[in-house]
C-alpha cells in the first residue's frame, strides 16, 4: 500500500484517527526518522482516542484524553522540527 503522492510504503490506504492527526502522509523530505516519529505519535494518539470514545460522556477522562491528544500533536510537530533542523 502506498500513498500515490509521496510513494511511501508506510502509509495504508485507510488512515487511523492518529495517523490523520499527525499527517503521516506529509513528509516532503522523505526522512525515515520523520516517518517513524509520526507513526509513534499516531499510535499514542490512537490509544488516547479509544479511551476518549469509550469513556462515559461528560467524564473527566474524555477531557483529559482530548488535552493529551492536542499535546501529543504539538509534541510531534516539535519533534519533526528537531529531526529536520538544518544548522
Amino acid at each position: 500500500m502506498t500513498d500515490d503522492t509521496l510513494g511511501s510504503p508506510h502509509i495504508p490506504d485507510t488512515l487511523t484517527f492518529g495517523q490523520k492527526a499527525v499527517g503521516v502522509s506529509f513528509n516532503p523530505s522523505g526522512d525515515e526518522r520523520v516517518d517513524e516519529c509520526k507513526h509513534a505519535f499516531a499510535d499514542i494518539i490512537d490509544a488516547l482516542h479509544v479511551l476518549r470514545v469509550t469513556s462515559p460522556g461528560g467524564s473527566e477522562a474524555v477531557r483529559l484524553a482530548s488535552v493529551a491528544i492536542t499535546q501529543a500533536q504539538q509534541a510531534q510537530m516539535w519533534a519533526v522540527k528537531a529531526l529536520t533542523w538544518k544548522d
